[in-house]
Parts: C-alpha cells; structure tokens; sequence
C-alpha cells in the first residue's frame, strides 16, 4: 500500500464512519477502486477505525469524563433494594452501554473468521448498503414527528431502557457486514424501539467505543502488525488522515442525527449500490 493510498482511504474512512453509509463498506470500495491488496485488508481497517474512535474520544471527552467521574463517585452507592439495582445516572448509562456491547462480543468470539471471510467481497457491500438503505428509510418514517410510535412510549432513565439497548447492540453486531453502516444501524434501531434522536445521536457513538479499541489491543498483542506487510508510514498516515477527517464527521453527523431525515442518507446508499453492480 502506497502513502498517498493510505491517506485517501483514511479519509474515506474517517468521513464515513460517523455517516449512516458504511464506512467498512466504503473502504471496500475505495481498496477496490485504488486495487489495494486484500491481504492488508484487516490490519489497516483495524488501525483507521481505531482513529475514528480516537476522534469520538476527542468530540465527546466531556462527557466521558462525565459518566467516569460520576462512576467511580457512586461506586459506594451502588446497592440493591427490592432486587432493584440502586446507583447514579452516569452508572445508569454505562451499565446501558455494557449491555448494548454483549451481541457483538458474541460475534467477535464465536464468528470473528465468518465475518473476516465476508471483507474483500464488493458483491456483498452492495447487497449490504441496500439493506441499509432500507433500513434508514423504514426509521425515518416510523421516527417521523406526529407519527405513532410502534412501541409504546415511556420516560426511561437517560433516555434509553436496557432491553432498548440490547436492541441497538443487535444492530451493531449485524453491522460488522461490510456495507452495512454501524452507525445507521445503530441509530435506525434505535429510532425504530422508541428511543429519541438527540439520546441516540450520542449512545450510537459511545457504545463503539470500546468493543473498536479492544479489537485494536488484540491485534496488538496478538503481532499482527508485525506480520503486515502494510509499512509503518501508509498506518501512521491512514490513522492521522482518518483521526482528522472522522473529528469533522462527527460533529456535522451529531447535528445531522438530530435535525436531518436519514432517507436522504438512504437514497445514496442505493445509488453506491447500483454503481457496485453496475460497475464492480
């Protein structure tokens, strides 16, 4: 992989990751287009998502250091009472996002190769981007304001309940399809159980946090880097490209989440998807 490969797919990477359109699904492409080997699939994509999530780091560090703050505060508060767990807000939500975290550390032990197998394939990033597209257009109407929604309304703690967030980590365990966007999964699921945009807009991206920076410790510890055949300069340039490209996404995808309609996001996933299966 040459330098200036490394630098497009960073920022192909780091622009996608935050928009419902398939980050995975579009490095695929850009390899595809640039003709980048499909041995160093795994090791570079493992590096970029690992800046994205850096730059989510970076745009949400106030409110991490919020929910840690808070939980390690009320750790001595935490209790049970009429087989109710008792404890703050901030271990609330991070109880919430361990639970939405438990399908895809399901997938990543027990079907890491049959996933691994599914990179590399350009026909099945198409057939993927069309059910995200679906997907994203099916949330936008039954999230549309005035609308019923198909499950019953309810005040939950920090907005989102746990079975709620067993919901959307379903969807990120589907996600890990090359095409099939994490974050509009994520969010279209939790549009679609009730939850509102603004309390999505946030958990969607928190909650990939850690399963992304685990899977980059293993990777690490398991001497896959030294193995690559990837050189050192096109991973630190691919990682700053999309550590830079993914801060800009994420804050216009914030914005996006909560005010824009996602069938727009939608309609081009349709479009990539015909240009792959015209052209690919």
């Amino acid at each position: 992989m040459e330098w200036f490969e490394a630098v497009l797919l960073g920022l192909v990477q780091g622009l996608t990751e935050f928009l419902p359109v398939s980050s995975s699904g579009h490095l695929e492409i850009g390899k595809a287009l640039l003709g980048v080997e499909t041995s160093d699939d795994l090791l570079f994509t493992t590096m970029v998502h690992a800046a994205t999530v850096l730059s989510t780091i970076v745009v949400f560090r106030k409110e991490i250091w919020y929910l840690l703050k808070g939980f390690f505060c009320g750790l001595k508060e935490i209790r049970v009472e009429n087989r109710t767990l008792v404890c703050n807000d901030q271990t609330d939500y991070l109880l919430k996002m361990v639970v939405s975290m438990i399908p895809v550390f399901i997938v990543g032990v027990f079907f890491k190769d049959e996933v691994e197998s599914l990179f590399g394939s350009i026909t099945v990033v198409g057939f993927a981007l069309i059910a995200t597209a679906l997907l994203l257009f099916f949330s936008d109407y039954a999230s549309r304001p005035g609308r019923k929604s198909i499950f019953p309304p309810n005040e939950y703690r920090n907005g989102i309940s746990y079975w709620q967030a067993f919901a959307v980590g379903l969807g990120q365990a589907f996600a890990v399809v090359p095409g099939l966007s994490r974050s509009g999964t994520t969010i279209s699921t939790g549009l679609i159980c009730g939850v509102k945009r603004e309390v999505m807009a946030q958990f969607s991206f928190l909650m990939v946090l850690v399963p992304i920076l685990g899977e980059t410790f293993l990777e690490l510890v398991g001497g896959e880097f030294g193995a690559s055949s990837v050189g050192a300069l096109p991973l630190a340039l691919g990682f700053v490209s999309a550590f830079l490209s993914g801060l800009f996404a994420c804050k216009v995808m914030i914005a996006l989440v909560k005010k824009a309609k996602l069938s727009w996001f939608a309609l081009y996933c349709l479009l990539a998807a015909a240009a792959i299966f015209i052209f690919g």
